[in-house]
């Protein structure tokens, strides 16, 4: 059996957390393939290295001194190999560092030397091989993944040792730049080596016991998901949960590997399951509640719009034609109502509104804005009678209007719209009749 072991920023951030990094992989010999991010935060109030990264290539981009923030950031990995008692020295790494800032490297390149340098200290820390995701992972010219020669490369790479590091968040483009992915990016990385290594878990370590039903935010200690699906994970990560990188899930979900959230600092609970399927029920109805404020919605009126071949594709023509996304398309047989994110449309609102008047001719057009969506998601949902009625009755109880609804055909969710001023009430209202009249 093989595992990859994929930790967060908040599980490396210090000498002492690195020691709880090595108990936990020294106490399973499964754990061969290790994926490290760079470190997090100490305290609340310290500052993420990436961060300190950014900003110090930035003062070299721009011809400023720089050298007392790369000093800084050296002070922070000098102090966690101190901590560890390595013998071990970053300083000709921090010399090229130095070179490539004032050659341009980039910000990509600047921002991946934190997960570089925090792998080769857990290499060191481990007698674990070394290996540079640069020289495994490969993004083609149009920054997108090359998923065919990463995987050919990274397994060949992983045969030839038994147990490997490597460093999350980047990978390299075809002129051998750096290139990194989107904030959050190592969880993809350890989803691209569990692929390549056809390991049997893929285990993502951060500093909560697994997902959780519900922001804690807003519900006071909600439970935690036992077992969730890829598909009910993507629902919910489409509205806002960030406990996993969403496009960490398609590599493994293609090989059927599991994900299992862990917390470094409880390494004893058992955390989240992430499959593909199951035969397990949730215990309760729903497996979790997400949502998102800042939304606006544009109804749309026109009689016999159901007889009117090509009106929906119409409607929608004039949001592309303005580079806006839309997110739910709900309709009646007069009405059709767009939701589209505030920020984005505001701006271009009356071209957007001209356009459909262009191209559509509607009777009417209201906008509405300050809206929130709120997805509740289930796989237990479908067989379960009843539950909108309960969504429902739980939103009335509380005097919160809901403006919109919309569930899809897998009946595993449903999207609610209320005011953005209703949304935490909302959330605690459906949280309150599924979670703890459970209870």
């Amino acid at each position: 059996m093989a595992k990859v072991v994929k930790f967060g920023g908040s599980s490396l951030a210090s000498a002492q957390q690195f020691k709880k990094v090595g108990d936990i992989i020294k106490a399973d010999p499964a754990r061969k393939y290790v994926i490290p991010s760079a470190p997090g935060k100490r305290f609340s109030d310290d500052t993420k290295v990436t961060d300190m990264l950014y900003e110090c290539y930035e003062l070299a981009e721009a011809g400023k001194s720089y050298k007392s923030k790369l000093a800084d950031i050296a002070a922070r990995y000098r102090e966690i190999i101190e901590g560890l008692e390595l013998n071990l020295s970053l300083e000709q790494e921090f010399a090229i560092i130095e070179k490539n800032f004032k050659e341009r490297a980039g910000s990509n390149y600047a921002a991946s030397r934190g997960e570089y340098l925090n792998g080769i200290i857990m290499a060191a820390y481990l007698g674990f091989t070394f290996i540079d995701a640069a020289t495994v992972i490969f993004f083609k010219e149009d920054g997108s993944l090359d998923e065919k020669k990463t995987d050919e490369t990274l397994s060949a790479r992983l045969e030839e040792c038994d147990k490997a590091v490597v460093p999350g968040f980047y990978g390299s483009m075809p002129d051998g730049s750096i290139k990194t992915f989107s904030r959050g990016g190592s969880d993809i990385t350890g989803s691209i080596v569990a692929r390549a290594a056809k390991v049997d878990v893929y285990e993502n370590w951060t500093d909560v016991s697994g997902i959780l039903v519900a922001d804690p935010r807003i519900i006071d200690n909600p439970a935690g998901i036992e077992v969730i699906t890829y598909k009910e994970l993507r629902e919910l990560a489409y509205m806002g949960f960030n406990v996993l990188h969403e496009e960490s899930i398609f590599p493994v979900r293609q090989q059927g590997i599991p994900i299992n959230i862990r917390n470094t600092n409880a390494p004893e609970d058992n955390g989240t399951w992430i499959v593909g399927s199951t035969c397990q029920k949730s215990k309760y109805v729903i497996t979790g509640i997400a949502g998102k404020k800042g939304f606006c919605s544009i109804n749309i009126e026109k009689d016999m719009m159901n007889a009117e071949i090509g009106f929906g594709r119409k409607i929608l023509q004039a949001f592309e034609e303005n580079d806006i996304s839309f997110e739910h398309v709900p309709s009646g047989i007069d009405t059709m109502t767009v939701f589209v994110h505030q920020d984005e449309f505001m701006h271009k609102e009356q071209k957007v509104v001209a356009g459909i008047h262009r191209l559509a001719n509607p009777d009417s057009i209201e906008i509405e804005s300050d809206l929130a969506l709120i997805a509740v998601v289930g796989r237990s949902m479908k067989s379960a009678r009843g539950t909108a009625a309960r969504i429902f009755s739980a939103l009335a109880h509380v005097n919160v209007n809901v403006r919109m609804i919309d569930q899809g055909s897998s009946e595993q969710n449903i999207i609610i719209g209320v005011a953005d001023e209703d949304f935490e009430t909302a959330i605690k209202a459906i949280y309150d009749i599924f979670v703890l009249t459970r209870l």
